[in-house]
């Protein structure tokens, strides 16, 4: 028979003569959670990269022809890259994917074709806006990573692929945050109140793909 006793961050478990059997209960429970907060990263980044991707082309489908449309079309070329990354993620760490990506396929679309047909300047307003909350997004997620490295003796190289992966990509959502501001963003008619609205929809998508 066993007992289980807990000494420090680790859980031993103690058969009555008093020897030490395993240690290893509270490391599998780390790891699993660890796992846990990896699959949620990369479910909710799939998804969010799949709205970048689908905005940036509702954008190209309006202004594609414009003197805007290479400019647009290297940020979505960025946004490509990262949406294939993360769909190689999924399958490369056999993440579950969210069950709303049709959803954000229609949802990116529309946004960024609809702001596109109010102007050049809400289409950037839609950009800034959403490269903000996306690049606050990787920002929360580094700080958690690198939070979990340091108290977890369990890191692997999924861990570092990931923090190299979202610093990467947070800088060039930064970009393309940047380039809004620079193409006159906020110059949209009720720039502030279109922002804050679609900043209000990316915080509900994040939410809701972090947990379906």
């Amino acid at each position: 028979m066993c007992a289980l006793y807990q000494q420090g961050k680790y859980i031993l478990r103690i058969n009555l003569h008093g020897g030490i059997v395993s240690n290893r209960l509270f490391s599998n429970r780390e790891k699993a959670e660890t796992w846990k907060l990896y699959d949620r990263i990369i479910r909710v980044d799939q998804a969010g990269e799949l709205g970048a991707d689908r905005i940036y082309a509702g954008q190209m489908f309006v202004l594609g022809k414009t003197e805007v449309g290479p400019t647009i079309q290297h940020m979505w070329d960025q946004e490509k890259f990262h949406l294939k990354t993360f769909n190689e993620f999924i399958t490369k760490y056999r993440a579950r994917p969210t069950i709303l990506s049709p959803v954000w396929n229609i949802a990116g679309f529309v946004l960024g074709a609809g702001t596109a047909m109010l102007g050049k300047e809400a289409a950037m307003a839609c950009t800034v806006a959403v490269e903000e909350s996306i690049s606050e997004h990787y920002n929360q997620q580094l700080r958690t990573l690198l939070a979990e490295g340091e108290n977890n003796e369990n890191i692997n190289s999924t861990h570092s692929e990931l923090l190299a992966t979202i610093k990467q990509f947070r800088d060039e959502e930064m970009e393309h945050h940047d380039i809004g501001l620079d193409l006159n963003a906020e110059k949209a008619p009720a720039f502030s109140l279109l922002k804050s609205t679609i900043q209000l929809g990316c915080g509900a998508a994040i939410w809701l793909s972090e947990r379906v």
